[in-house]
């Protein structure tokens, strides 16, 4: 059997009087050809790990920057082959190095699409959170069910790193979702979360009726109709009872009317209906967009954008918007063919108080049973502005013409 010049190619390089000798391992890969990498014999791998298990922790540590540089710049060469190839010695290196070459070694391993598996779990696994986070937020080669693993037992620094991927498979979801507590809300306010029917009955269970996860699930675009009725279905808890007092100390009781929002001024419209216009002409004021308008507080662009979707005069939308019954606010909502959830971010966010469970059923109902022509109609041609305050008989028969 022919044998390859490995053994001279491995006692030169390992020969301490070399120079570079951090890059000994890039030197014999790349100077053979990929043939004779695919056919590497066992017992040379198996002295280059014996070789690593001698070396000084400084001289590790050159080695393993020089296997980076191989891997990172593998150029055409099979990144699968390389990473098979170097996996073993990386392990081997793993436990000789200090934490600063790991950190390192994790960050470079991170931004690759293909890498050494079982070094990539070890980094991910690690306790160390700045050696693992690297790799649990960007690297694309490690799996759902490794991620899945890590996160049922893995610290909190190690759980945000892995809520914040720009994509989280619905088993991965499922387990942090098991830990609990705020990463709860990290999961729901990545939009790169993927959520199975467990997990959405996981986040039901763990959320309170007015707790920021109801909050943060019926704000979010995408969530299922089924799980938003489920949420405000819940029952609100009961207030505790206040505690008996002297009658001559208790004051009078006094009604704590919400805060309106502050109406934008003419120069706020000027300057917001360019952009929305703009965005309805291209397709992109929809559900999405509308729900940041509402969540930033950006009232005059929200204002804009239902004036432009319902075909409502911006008069007739501060109105229902001000307005102390939601009813009017609803029917111009299902007028733009803005979804539920969206409804229930603009009702939830127009003044300082929370809508109460029964104003919440109220309006879904009312949001439900309204046919997407009547609301239209309606609000077009000004009867919704007399609903809207109809103690003010200057309001009646405001038509959709009028300060366009």
């Amino acid at each position: 059997m022919h044998r390859y010049p490995f053994d001279q190619a491995l006692n030169f390089k390992l020969t301490p009087v070399r120079r570079n000798e951090g890059h000994w391992i890039v030197a014999i890969f790349l100077s053979q050809a990929p043939a004779m990498m695919a056919n590497l014999p066992a017992d040379i791998l198996v002295e280059l790990e014996q070789a690593v298990a001698t070396c000084p922790p400084d001289r590790c540590a050159r080695i393993l920057s020089g296997i980076v540089q191989l891997l990172t710049g593998s150029g055409n060469r099979p990144q699968e082959l390389l990473a098979g190839v170097v996996d073993s010695v990386l392990l081997r290196l793993t436990e000789r190095v200090e934490a600063k070459a790991l950190v390192q070694l994790s960050t470079a391993l991170a931004e690759l699409k293909v890498a050494p598996p079982e070094t990539l779990h070890r980094l991910a696994s690690h306790d160390d959170p700045d050696v693992a986070c690297p790799v649990l937020l960007k690297s694309q080669a490690v799996s759902a069910t490794d991620l899945a693993t890590i996160a049922a037992s893995c610290g909190e620094r190690h759980q945000r790193a892995i809520a914040a991927r720009n994509s989280i498979e619905p088993e991965v979801t499922e387990a942090l979702i098991k830990r609990g507590g705020p990463i709860c809300l990290a999961l729901i306010n990545n939009p790169g979360t993927q959520f199975s029917e467990a997990a959405y009955a996981a986040l039901i269970a763990r959320a309170d009726p007015d707790g920021e996860i109801a909050k943060a699930l019926v704000l979010r675009p995408g969530t299922p109709d089924l799980v938003v009725r489920k949420l405000l279905s819940q029952k609100a808890p009961a207030p505790k009872a206040p505690a008996k007092a002297n009658a001559s100390t208790i004051p009078p009781a006094q009604h704590v009317a919400p805060v309106p929002p502050k109406l934008p001024c003419p120069a706020d419209y000027a300057s917001a209906r360019p952009e929305i216009v703009a965005l309805s002409r291209v397709g992109k004021l929809n559900d999405s967009t509308v729900n940041r308008f509402t969540i930033r507080g950006e009232t005059a662009n929200l204002f804009t954008a239902l004036s432009v979707l319902s075909g409502a005069p911006i008069e007739i939308v501060e109105r229902v918007m001000t307005d102390d019954d939601c009813e009017g606010l609803v029917m111009a909502c299902r007028a733009a063919r803005l979804n539920w959830a969206t409804t229930l971010a603009i009702l939830s966010n127009r003044s300082g108080a929370r809508l109460s469970f029964v104003e919440r059923e109220r309006a879904q109902q009312i949001f439900e049973t309204l046919l997407l022509s009547t609301s239209q109609w309606t609000v077009r041609w000004g009867e919704i502005a007399a609903s809207a305050n109809p103690s003010d008989p200057g309001h009646r028969g405001t038509k959709m013409g009028v300060n366009r």
